[in-house]
């Protein structure tokens, strides 16, 4: 995972920005002013200490009470939660170029993005209806123990994203990203609906393979289904490929209309495409980035 990205790369994101629109009302200390009163210097609690902290804003008084590091937090400047939740069922695993790889290569890159702006992010994996979990980090220092984390993410079984999500603790306003194929619909309504409740602003990331969105095999195939391992033997004639072609088309409609409806944003990303195309074109053009 560590060589993913060159320092170029990682240079070029130091321009970018999450075209995220909420402003905290409260939280910890980070890299934002807060809708909250009071000065940026105006001493508001403790909280504990985590690695990327700055070690200037360690109280050793409260240490030598308590043996336990805390950091001050001060009133106006506010972080902002992040949460990225990462589809590691099967099907992520589908492609030439797999959806695995790009979803992976999304998460660093946002993870990146967030740690630039000294807010908190937490990884989250599901499938399954589970969630897996990093420890919330912040701080640039963090990154390379995020990237650590990720080399070991495995990826099998079933989507169930509802029942991961309701499995979540979000801990206040925030903003989650949701990076999946959306091939499995059932629940990510509900998903949607839950995070909305949850007072999250909620980006939606589809990554597809090249073979999925661009199918044009004539012939007799058998299917597979990654998560449930059935198989089924079709004729794909030019008909029926124009019937599948329509809808793909018809999905991502509907995603886009279920985005539309609960304030998300909505993008495409394909497997096979290079990482600065997705992060400089295809990402930013949508406003994603600013």
């Amino acid at each position: 995972m560590s060589d993913l990205f060159d320092a170029g790369f990682f240079a070029k994101l130091n321009h970018l920005k999450l075209a995220a629109h909420i402003r905290p009302e409260q939280g910890l200390s980070g890299g934002r002013k807060s809708s909250a009163k009071g000065s940026s210097v105006e001493f508001s609690d403790f909280r504990e200490y985590l690695p990327g902290d700055d070690i200037r804003r360690i109280d050793w008084n409260v240490y030598g009470r308590l043996d336990k590091l805390c950091v001050k937090q001060f009133m106006e400047e506010k972080e902002v939660r992040y949460h990225i939740f990462l589809d590691t069922s099967a099907s992520m695993n589908f492609g030439e170029k797999k959806k695995s790889v790009m979803a992976l290569r999304l998460t660093a890159v946002f993870v990146w993005l967030v740690l630039q702006r000294l807010d908190r992010v937490e990884v989250l994996t599901f499938r399954d209806g589970k969630l897996g979990r990093t420890n919330p980090i912040v701080g640039r220092s963090s990154f390379s123990r995020l990237l650590q984390d990720l080399e070991q993410v495995r990826f099998g079984g079933k989507t169930e994203i509802n029942a991961a999500v309701r499995r979540s603790v979000l801990g206040g306003k925030g903003i989650t990203i949701l990076i999946s194929d959306f091939l499995e619909e059932e629940g990510l309504e509900e998903a949607i609906r839950y995070l909305v409740y949850q007072r999250q602003e909620v980006f939606l990331i589809q990554v597809l393979a090249r073979e999925e969105t661009d199918f044009d095999d004539e012939g007799t195939l058998e299917l597979v289904d990654a998560e449930d391992a059935g198989s089924v033997r079709v004729t794909m004639s030019r008909q029926s490929i124009r019937m599948y072609t329509e809808a793909l088309q018809r999905h991502e409609t509907e995603l886009k209309c279920l985005a539309k409806r609960y304030g998300c944003t909505f993008l495409r990303v394909v497997s096979d495409e290079e990482a600065d195309k997705v992060v400089f074109e295809t990402l930013r053009n949508n406003r994603m980035f600013e």
